[in-house]
This record gives C-alpha cells, structure tokens and sequence, in this order.
C-alpha cells in the first residue's frame, strides 16, 4: 500500500510539474529561511553556555540613584573582594580589568589585548586547558595564560609551556607561560589574548594606591560563582548592606547579582531594572521564522484545496472500491509529507549556498554540524511538522467528498472551499504588511540615530592607542606631527570620543539643591582637546598653557549645566573627588556614549598623566593613504617597538551601530523572502483561478468584455482580501513598532506614512501578479475557452 501511495504521489508531482514547484519551491524558501534565522537564535540563546556552570555564574553590578534617574554600571570598588570573602554562599570570586600589551618573543613582537585575572579565573570560568592547572597558572605574579592562537604566533610549533615572555605595559616584564587554553568561541562574554595574574597588576599600577581602600573608586568588574543551591536573593541583600555601610557619596548607591545567562539577552537597563536587550530581537525572529514557515505552508494548502476538483474523480473512485477515509487521509498527508521532505532536501541545500553571505550579514561564523543526531533530529521534526501543517487541511477536505456526487460530476468547492483559501491569503497578506512595516520603521530609526548632531567633527579624526613610549614622548611627537604637516591638531584623553571609560558624581555647587545629585561622565585630557575634535565652546575658554591654575579647573558640557541648574556658570566652583574645582567653560554637548541614548552631563579635566587614546585630526587630502604613512612613520619614531595601530573616530561611531544595523538587515532580508515566497503562492492561486475560470472568460470575451475589464474580473477578489488584511495588520503593526521604538531613548516620531504605502505596495504587486495570468487568460482564443471541458 506505502508503495502504492508513492507511486501516486510521485506521478502527481510530475503531472503537475508547474504547481509542484512552486509547491516545493515555496516550502524550500520558507525552511531555508526558517534554518538561517533558528541558527541564528540558537546562537543567541546558548551564549556562555560554553561553561558548564554558566547557571552559578554572577557579574556584580552597580546601581547608583541620580536626578536622572538610576543608573546601571558594571564596575565596583576593590574593597568589595575582601567583603565577598566572608559570604560562606559564595564559592568563589574573581575581579578583572582589561588592558593591551606588547608581547615579545625574539624578533616576534605582538601588540595583544588581555586580562588582568583573580586567581580562581580559571577554576571559575571553564575554559579548555591544553596545557597547565587551572588552580595554579594565575598564581605567581610573573606568569602569562595564552591562548592557543596567541600561542603559535609566538612560539610557533614548539611547546610554549614554561617558555619566557616578555610583557611590556609600563616596562619589559619576564612573564613564565604557565598555561595554553583552548581559543575561546565567539559565543562567551570574553575577548582576550592572554591572561595576567591579578597580583602582578596591583603590584604594578600606579593608581591602584587610591583604589584599595577607596569605595567609590568603582574601576573594576567583578564575578562570583555561588555554591549550589545558594540563596541569591540573601547575597543580594548582602551585597546592598555592605555597600551601605560604606558609601560615604551623596547618591544613593546599590550592588546586586546579574546571572550568566542573562548577560547577553538582558543587558539593557531602566532605572536598576532589566529591560530586555537582545532577546526582544530573538523573540522577533523567532516570530518571523514561524511567519515564513506558516506563509509557505498556506501556499501548499490553498493549491492543494484549489485544485481539489481535479483530484475528485480519484477520490470517489479510491471510495467506490472500498478505500477508508483514514486511507485517503494517510495518501494525501503522505504526499504532504513526502513534498515536505523534497523541500527539506533543497532548503538544506539553499542553506549552505546562503551561509557564507548571511554570515556576513550577522557577523558571526555559524555552521551546522551535519554529524550531530540533534540536528538530524530536528530536520526529521521540521519536515513531520511541515508535512502535517501543509497536508492536514487538504488531506481530510479531499477525504469529505461522496462518491455518488463525484461520479456525477456534481462536486463544486462552493463557499466552504474557497473561504478557508480566502483566509489564509488574507493572513500570508498580514503577515507581509506586518514585516514591511518593522522594515521601514527599524530603517528610519536606525538612520536618524546614525545621522544625529554628534557635537564634533568625525571627519578625518584619527585615534591610537597610547603606549608607554608615547608618553613619555609625546610632547616631541605632537611638535613633530604639527610642524611637518603630517597633522592639523593633535591631543590625548584618557577615552576616545567616542566612548566614555569613567563616571563620578558632583559633590557640591553653588545652587545646589537639598537632594539634588547629578552622576557626570569624566574625560581627562590634554591641551587642544576642543580644537582637534571640533568642538564648539559655548561660554568661556578652552585648557590654556598660559593658565597654570587649569590643573584645578574644569569645563562642563551644556547636560551638566541644565542638570545643576546653573544660570551663570564660568567661574563657579564645584566639588568632585574631594577636591574644588573653578569652572572655566562650557563646551557644547557631544555624543560619546550610546548612540540611542540622551548626551549625559559631562566634565573635562585637564589632566596630561592619565591617558590613553592619542587623538590625531588628520588634514583633508585626496591622498588618506599617503598621511596615514607620514603619520605612522613619525609614530614608529618614537614608539619602535609597537605596531602601528589606528581607527577613525566615523567608523568607530558607525560601530555603535553593529547591532540594530545587523537586525535592520536582518529584517529587510526576511521580509523580502517573505514576500516572495507570498508572491509565489499568489502567482499559483491567481493561475489556478484563471484557469477554473476559463469558460466563463471565453462567454464574458464573447459578449463584448474587454481585456481591461476581465482583467479586473480577476483581480477584485485578491485586491479585497489585500484591503482586509490591511485593516486587521495596520494597527497591530502599529502597535509593535511602537514597542519597538520606545526601547531607545532617541527616537523618530512614527511615521504614519508607511502604513498607507505598505497597503499600496502590496496591492500593487498583488494587482501585477494577478494581472499577468488574468491577461494570459484573457488573450486566448474564445473558442478554445469554450471547448475547455
């Protein structure tokens, strides 16, 4: 009988070539499109699950109270590490700070990023040692974990363990590689080269002196590893009592637990409280993903159910010879699923033909591991569930049809067949307007945020990594850069412009209220900072070398000046870090921080000892290739010993941007597939009904009806169904686009526009689709029409 039930289906699928592929065509499109958006989820979803205790993982953040609100950092004082020491639920804990070094290996020198780890880094995050004891490799000051990569292009194919390294931060340091880790996966919350002992950085930083018994001082980020079953609401409140007792600031200042898990997916914050993140956008894709899988399987019913006449004479005959229903049902849901597994087969290999340009597209490297059960496991389930979506409808409406009726020709689909059809193009055409509208509203948005005022000039801004050298020499580099042309203007900050590295509050001022805080951004700079970045001053003056005094004054920025409520600010004091501090200026604001959020206040010190980015405002040339030499050769001066390393301020800028630029595309890309996977459902339904529709087109051509006028005919109906899916889609559509906007802080106004367009551009591409088979049908010969049964 299986056999029986094949041959048939295949013989079905070659008699009706054009339907079967667009059948197969269809549902190939919507699994592939399914598959690349389900990777790309599942990426998402287990990211850190690389460490086997991802679930007993916590960062500690901070929760600090302003006038603007609470504000979410994750930073804490050093002091906390001997606190955390007395909670007997917490197994273990672990500070660390990021920095670069020069590595050096004979004439192998390598410019690499780093951490500066706890002891128990390893112990507790889990990463796959080939070489060394986790308990122990970050043990003695002078020793260096690298990771396989950074291993083999120091040493290459010799054994690195043991081996010296030379580590140049401040100076050259013999560092003994005491493990080889495994290079880490893209999906962890870590990015590093090498990993330094915790000890050797409190040994050698100069400014670690104000940092140890200091609780405001919060530069360090700090994990813990609970025991199992641990109470982490009493460590919060832990946490929240022993910064309580020591917070000497006037804003009100909280620690709390942030688990692994949610360290990708929930990292947004409002007011100290999580506020989603990434994982709005993986619950839209998955959304999406569904949508497309639905969209090519309405395709399979509504061809299979409008087309069902066709197939009426072999269901009543398969009934008159003593076939069950259950038997027709398992035929045509074997069809279903044997189009399904086709389907399957050509999407797995769309797949691997679009992986490579999607990878593109997300920035990530995704494969499939076609030697995993799980993975054949969910293709199995993807084609039974595919199969039995596509084939269940159509299966058990051809099974209802009575023999008697069909044998007598008297089978009609009537109103029952047709309106099913009807709402499930409605609903692909819902579906359609949905995704177009997310498009163009992410779009929008998307390029306002990357077209806002940004309060300096990116153009032609060159930034560099300090090194100790430079430093040291930077006073004779900025002359040199200046004088022979090689720059416009140079300065150094302890942040590049565009991103902000430390945050304080302002103690006191003059005005100020009973309550009133105000949480300021810090930059440190040097000489010609407004000059070479272009930024405006608005009231008083620029860091002079004329003015000694400067090294106690500072410059606000227009947020901080409305946040303290200042009338007349320039040569009023303040209070920060204990010290007073003159006001000489007022710049305009500028946007460093997120690219969606509101500018913070901010104040600038002058502050030539704590740096590290060189800011180099490059002259506007024709030739950028030939100024980056000169630079570079001047920079190679002084530094030797150092690559020569640089990043634009634009493209650093555009960079705030990778995420929704991702998702934008994303969306446009799947939208499209949706659309055209919709478009191809419709070229088959609107063929079916020209063809069923062929007499009457043949009588109506006969009478007097004109082309313009059939081809209307034929239209109205889909053109209908457009306009009802517009109204039930338009304000759901609405609706989430305005959920998605209010995540940012900067945002465009809704634009109504796109509702009407969306509705427009499908109805039009509905109209052409429909119009194309209804012009066909209309062009036949009137006598063939009429001889078609």
């Amino acid at each position: 009988m299986i056999r029986n039930y094949l041959t048939i289906a295949l013989r079905t699928l070659q008699r009706n070539g054009a339907y079967s592929f667009i059948n197969i065509a269809g549902l190939a499109v919507g699994i592939a499109a399914s598959i690349l958006i389900l990777l790309w989820v599942q990426d998402e979803l287990t990211f850190n699950h690389y460490f086997s205790n991802y679930r007993d993982i916590y960062q500690i953040k901070q929760n600090a109270t302003t006038d603007n609100g609470v504000m979410t950092k994750p930073y804490t004082p050093l002091p906390l590490r001997e606190a955390l020491a007395q909670d007997t639920r917490i197994k273990r804990s672990v500070l660390t700070v990021g920095q670069s070094a020069l590595l050096t290996v004979g004439e192998k020198k390598l410019n690499k990023r780093g951490l500066d780890a706890g002891e128990s880094f390893l112990e507790m995050f889990r990463f796959q040692l080939l070489q060394g004891d986790a308990a122990t490799a970050l043990r003695e000051p002078h020793s260096i974990v690298l990771t396989q990569s950074t291993a083999t292009a120091l040493f290459g194919d010799e054994d690195a363990l043991g081996k010296i390294v030379l580590v140049k931060i401040a100076n050259n340091e013999p560092m003994k590689v005491t493990a080889i880790l495994a290079d880490p996966p893209e999906n962890i919350s870590f990015s590093f080269d090498y990993l330094l002992p915790f000890v050797y950085f409190e040994a050698t930083a100069d400014w670690i002196k104000y940092a140890r018994d200091n609780w405001n001082n919060n530069a360090f980020e700090t994990y813990v590893e609970l025991q199992p079953g641990a109470d982490r609401a009493g460590v919060d409140r832990f946490l929240h009592d022993v910064v309580g007792k020591h917070n000497t600031e006037s804003r009100e200042v909280s620690l709390f637990l942030h688990p692994m898990s949610h360290w990708r997916l929930y990292n947004n914050f409002e007011n100290g409280k999580e506020n989603g993140g990434l994982i709005d956008y993986v619950l839209l894709f998955s959304g999406i993903a569904a949508f497309i899988l639905v969209i090519a399987c309405i395709n399979f019913m509504n061809l299979a159910t409008a087309r069902s006449e066709h197939r009426a004479r072999e269901v009543g005959i398969r009934k008159s010879v003593g076939s069950s229903r259950n038997q027709l049902v398992m035929q045509f849901i074997g069809e279903s699923l044997l189009i399904s597994a086709l389907a399957f087969f050509f999407s797995i290999v769309l797949v691997e033909l679009a992986r490579p340009f999607y990878n593109v597209l997300i920035d990530k490297h995704l494969v499939i591991d076609y030697t995993s059960p799980q993975i054949w496991l969910f293709g199995l389930s993807l084609i039974l569930f595919t199969g039995l979506l596509a084939g269940s409808y159509p299966a058990f409406y051809l099974s209802s049809f009575r023999p008697a009726q069909i044998l007598k020709g008297k089978v009609r689909t009537g109103r029952a067949g047709r309106m099913p059809r009807k709402v499930m193009v409605t609903l692909q055409f819902a579906f359609s307007i949905l995704l177009t509208v997310g498009t163009v509203v992410i779009y929008k948005q998307v390029e306002y945020l990357k077209h806002r005022e940004v309060g300096y000039d990116r153009e032609n801004l060159m930034l560099i990594w300090s090194t100790t050298d430079i430093e040291k020499n930077f006073s004779s580099l900025k002359q040199e850069l200046v004088n022979t042309g090689a720059a416009v203007s140079v300065t150094k900050s302890n942040s590049p412009i565009t991103n902000i590295f430390a945050s304080s509050p302002i103690e006191k001022w003059t005005g100020m209220r009973a309550g009133q805080r105000v949480e300021a951004t810090n930059i440190a700079t040097q000489y010609d900072y407004t000059k070479t970045m272009g930024i405006r001053m608005l009231e008083g003056r620029d860091f002079s070398e004329d003015f000694k005094s400067d090294t106690t004054a500072i410059i606000l920025n227009k947020a901080a000046v409305r946040a303290m409520d200042l009338k007349d600010p320039v040569g009023d004091r303040i209070q920060m870090w204990g010290q007073t501090w003159t006001i000489i200026g007022v710049m305009d604001d500028v946007l460093m921080g997120s690219g969606s959020r509101n500018i913070d206040p901010l104040v600038m010190t002058m502050d030539p000892t704590w740096s590290s980015t060189i800011t180099v405002r490059v002259p506007k040339s024709d030739d950028l290739e030939a100024s980056i030499i000169r630079i570079s050769n001047v920079f190679k001066k002084y530094s030797p010993d150092y690559p020569f390393e640089y990043r634009f301020a634009d493209d650093e800028f555009q960079r705030k941007f990778s995420s929704i630029n991702m998702i934008g595309r994303l969306t446009s890309a799947f939208a499209l597939l949706a659309m055209f996977i919709t478009g191809l459902g419709l070229f088959g339904m609107a063929a079916f009904t020209a063809e069923q529709r062929t007499k009457e087109i043949g009588i109506r051509k006969v009478l007097g009806a004109s082309v313009t006028g059939l081809v209307l005919l034929l239209t109205k109906d889909f053109s209908r169904m457009v306009i009802v899916a517009f109204i039930f889609s338009a304000p759901l559509a609405g609706w989430a686009a305005q959920q998605f906007l209010e995540q940012y802080q900067v945002r465009i106004d809704m634009p109504l526009w796109v509702f009407p367009v969306s509705g427009l551009m499908l109805l039009g591409v509905t109209a052409l689709i429909v119009s194309t088979q209804a012009i066909r049908a209309s062009l036949r010969n009137p006598v063939k029409a009429l001889r078609s049964e």
